[in-house]
């Protein structure tokens, strides 16, 4: 990491953990060059890239305003492990495995409409109930390919399974194409979480690829309507006169 990336990832941590709370000000360009031993540019660099990403808003003299930055409620936006957010967000959370078949097939009809080339390819295919505050909330179903990765022990999938692409099979994520649509609850649905005849799912579907595009992770994420938040941040670009 560059100066200013190290400095961006420690206000950044800060920032998460409330050392500078919501509608308060960062130290200024010169306090954080004497803070952090570094030059104007540098502190530059890292409040731009923390504006950037929605953490900051500049305020013409007074100085950088940290503002609301949390991109989700649940894992809708961006790529990140449950466990992670749940570890972010300090979430009381607990991870029930009810479906492992490393014999499926891929149900090609589900993520006909997010735009790739699909074949009944084989997967091990998984299903979590994530239970919120001891109340179930979500429904993950999650396809890997076995053509990319053999074998997903269920222990990965009790813990988290990015730990286990990452950390033990040395797999670099690059990025997912996500859909959000609303639609009955089915009966799958109503017994997982317990819910009434009438009631309606927030389904998040997605693919995602490893950096070298090759995808290998086909997900269907089936949240209570009444929990569903989806909540993004987003800066105009504005165009150079």
């Amino acid at each position: 990491m560059n100066k200013s990336a190290l400095v961006y990832d420690d206000l950044m941590q800060k920032i998460d953990a409330e050392v500078y709370q919501l509608g308060t000000y960062l130290p200024s360009e010169n306090q954080l060059c004497d803070l952090y031993g570094i030059s104007r540019e540098t502190g530059r660099k890292a409040l731009a890239t923390l504006a950037e990403n929605g953490y900051i808003q500049k305020i013409r003299g007074k100085g950088s305003l940290v503002i609301e930055h949390r991109q989700y409620e649940f894992p809708v936006s961006g790529i990140v492990s449950y466990k992670e957010l749940a570890q972010k967000l300090h979430i009381a959370t607990e991870n029930v495995v009810y479906g492992y078949d490393p014999e499926a097939t891929l149900p090609i009809a589900a993520f006909a409409s997010l735009g790739v080339d699909l074949t009944e390819e084989p997967v091990t295919a998984i299903k979590r109930v994530r239970v919120i505050d001891d109340e179930p909330d979500i429904i993950d179903k999650d396809y890997i390919l076995k053509s990319v990765i053999p074998d997903v022990p269920r222990k990965a999938a009790e813990d988290s399974l990015y730990a286990y692409f990452e950390d033990e099979l040395g797999l670099e994520i690059g990025y997912a194409t996500k859909e959000i649509t609303m639609e009955p609850a089915n009966a799958e649905d109503r017994a997982e979480l317990n819910l009434d005849p009438g009631a309606y799912m927030a389904v998040v579907r997605s693919v995602t690829s490893l950096t070298d595009a090759r995808a290998f992770q086909f997900t269907e994420s089936r949240h209570r309507a009444d929990k569903f938040r989806f909540r993004d941040f987003a800066r105009r670009q504005r165009k150079p006169m």
